[in-house]
C-alpha cells in the first residue's frame, strides 16, 4: 500500500521560505511523475506542481510559478516543495502523491501557515 509522509510544515512570516519533504514508501516511486497539492478547510485539493519521473521536467500553475521549486531524490523515494516568497493565501495542508493519486491513500499532510 502506498504511504506517504510529510514534514516541514509551519508557521512563517509573509516573504518567508519553507522547505516540505515527502517520504514516499510502497510502490516504485521512480516510476512515476509525482506531485504536491494543498488543500484548505471548505475547498476541494489544489495541485500546486508536478515533476516527471526522472525529475527534469516540472510544472507549477500561475498562483506559485517563480516561487515554489519541486524536486525528487529516486534513491531516498523522497520529494520535496521549496517555497519562497511565502503570501498568506499559501496558507493551507501540504500533500504528496503520485500524480492523480492513482492510489487513492494520502498522507496526513503538512500545515503551513504564512501571517501577514
Amino acid at each position: 500500500q502506498a504511504q506517504f509522509v510529510e514534514s516541514g510544515g509551519g508557521l512563517v512570516q509573509a516573504g518567508g521560505s519553507l522547505r516540505l519533504s515527502c517520504e514516499a514508501s510502497g510502490f516504485t516511486f521512480r516510476d512515476y511523475y509525482m506531485a504536491w497539492y494543498r488543500q484548505t478547510p471548505g475547498k476541494g485539493r489544489e495541485l500546486v506542481a508536478t515533476i516527471a519521473t526522472v525529475g527534469g521536467t516540472t510544472d507549477y500553475p500561475d498562483s506559485v510559478r517563480g516561487r515554489f521549486t519541486i524536486s525528487r531524490d529516486n534513491a531516498r523515494n523522497s520529494l520535496y516543495l521549496q517555497m519562497n516568497s511565502l503570501k498568506p493565501e499559501d496558507t493551507a495542508a501540504y500533500y504528496c502523491n503520485a500524480l492523480h493519486s492513482p492510489f487513492g491513500s494520502w498522507g496526513q499532510g503538512t500545515q503551513v501557515t504564512v501571517s501577514s
